[in-house]
């Protein structure tokens, strides 16, 4: 099935901003939201002149302030005439290991990633439920896999709530017209990933962004991505002893 109206969240930069570029080269119509709309507003301007055919609604949205989410998500859907997929994107990757004194940034990432994903999972469902349809992906991370030391502790662990929902999900929703996704990046170059920049396992932004869609498209239940080296890896994190994982971290 082709979803024609994607909403994508936190889509100003990185992987959300990425996954626009392809969906409009796939003549897909968009709705794109983030805090920083003038970035918003450029993307936008550079996706209508590329392909002139689609349509790109923008809208400013910190996903933290769980009473606009439906608001916005609403007048998204308004203004393109229907939402098919909503793509759950927007996350941090602060951190700081437990017990640091750090406590404002692990709290931050726990907030974000996963108390306001629920927020958009939410929104989501209930507008696909009277739409009669749609496809809910969710953006995890293969760290949502296995708990990791250090400063990517709390943000394993906001990814494998996300991971844990969308398997509640499939579970809620295997036979009816709403499918959901989870996809479970890799190392995947962009503004977050930065500081990770010299680990050999990082690809680029357009590779990693390719076996998104790619994923997205399948609805696949769950897809680690890039699968080549992320599928076998996912496997070995998930027996590996705890003390070794820290080499994914």
């Amino acid at each position: 099935m082709q979803r024609q109206k994607i909403l994508i969240t936190g889509a100003s930069s990185g992987l959300g901003e990425g996954m626009a570029r392809a969906f409009a080269a796939k003549g897909r119509d968009l709705a794109l939201c983030a805090r920083r709309v003038d970035r918003l507003e450029e993307l936008k301007a550079e996706l209508l002149e590329r392909h002139p055919g689609i349509s790109v609604a923008v809208a400013a949205l910190d996903v933290n302030d769980h009473e606009q989410v439906p608001k916005v998500f609403a007048e998204l859907s308004d203004e393109l005439g229907g939402i098919d997929r909503v793509v759950v994107n927007a996350g941090i990757g602060k951190g700081a290991p437990l017990g640091s004194g750090k406590l404002w940034a692990n709290k931050a990432t726990i907030e974000t990633n996963l108390v306001a994903a629920l927020v958009q999972i939410e929104t989501a469902i209930e507008m696909f439920k009277q739409a009669g349809g749609g496809h809910l992906v969710l953006v995890s991370s293969v760290l949502g896999n296995k708990g990791v030391p250090g400063v990517k502790a709390a943000y394993a662990a906001s990814k494998a709530g996300v991971s844990s929902l969308g398997e509640s999900l499939r579970a809620e929703f295997a036979k009816g017209p709403i499918k959901v996704t989870t996809l479970e990046p890799g190392y995947i170059e962009s503004e977050m990933t930065a500081k990770s920049a010299s680990t050999m396992l990082m690809v680029d932004n357009a590779t990693g962004v390719k076996a998104m869609v790619d994923a997205m498209e399948r609805e696949a239940g769950r897809a680690a991505v890039p699968w080549w080296p992320w599928a076998p890896l996912v496997q070995v994190m998930r027996v590996l002893p705890p003390q070794l994982t820290k080499y994914f971290a």
